[in-house]
């Protein structure tokens, strides 16, 4: 399936959305000969680090509903990208240690929505999708969070591993949430700058993110399931933050 945010086809329109910064979640392309320009938009888009992905024609076709999308469709953000860097920024300005949210190959849209949705109402200065085998920020993400989209910056990254050492130099913890966890989530000191480390739906969070995490902590499962709904393990990690926090200050 593919989640498309606003449609961009052609290829004087879609070389242009590149050439002015535009965030694009996805770019495809016909299978087959390229021809004419279609290489060189190829390139520009992979120089960007943007996914392109290869399809039928008649996805294309469906997707430009009818009109003539000369072998190349982009699909658009709803919301402008940020940089991690934005996101310390904004925590430095509101004097306050950052609070970040990563989210590990989470692919799901309504989980994604409900999440920004937690994040706004807990405080969170950003949230992190990698580029790969994640949810991007599509129409049904943006629907699903309410409005909180608008309010929460997002940063698409590229190598999770690499992002959370550069952030853990930088000086943030990073915990994950992980059934294996050493202590639960509410006996864990969470006041500092911290990036919480969020799995997908049915894997978790990966072996190798999980290397990066600082400590790992759990949430208690009392009843005949072993695990929660991935934005509802968020959002106990994320108020609990707020909670620790809120204490603190006083």
């Amino acid at each position: 399936m593919i989640e498309a945010g606003e449609i961009i086809f052609g290829r004087n329109s879609v070389a242009e959305a590149l050439k002015s910064g535009r965030s694009i979640n996805k770019v495809l392309i016909a299978k087959g000969p390229r021809q004419g320009s279609v290489k060189e938009i190829i390139g520009d888009a992979r120089g960007m680090g943007l996914i392109v992905q290869e399809v039928e024609p008649a996805k294309l076709d469906e997707l430009a509903d009818g009109q003539r999308h000369q072998g190349i469709v982009a699909l658009a953000a709803p919301v402008t990208y940020v940089e991690v860097e934005d996101i310390l920024a904004i925590a430095e300005e509101k004097n306050e240690p950052p609070f970040i949210v990563l989210l590990d190959e989470l692919e799901d849209p309504h989980n994604v929505g409900a999440i920004l949705r937690t994040a706004d109402a807990a405080g969170v200065h950003g949230v992190l999708i990698p580029k790969r085998r994640s949810c991007p920020i599509s129409g049904t993400v943006a629907k699903t969070s309410a409005g909180a989209v608008e309010y929460v910056p997002v940063a698409r990254i590229g190598n999770v591993n690499q992002t959370l050492k550069q952030l853990k130099a930088a000086g943030l913890w990073v915990v994950g949430a992980d059934m294996d966890g050493d202590k639960e989530y509410y006996d864990t000191d969470l006041k500092g700058p911290m990036v919480v480390v969020i799995g997908s739906e049915g894997k978790g969070i990966g072996r190798l993110t999980k290397e990066q995490c600082d400590f790992l902590v759990r949430i208690p499962m009392k009843g005949k399931i072993n695990s929660l709904n991935a934005s509802v393990a968020c959002s106990l990690l994320l108020y609990e933050i707020l909670r620790q926090r809120e204490m603190k200050a006083k």
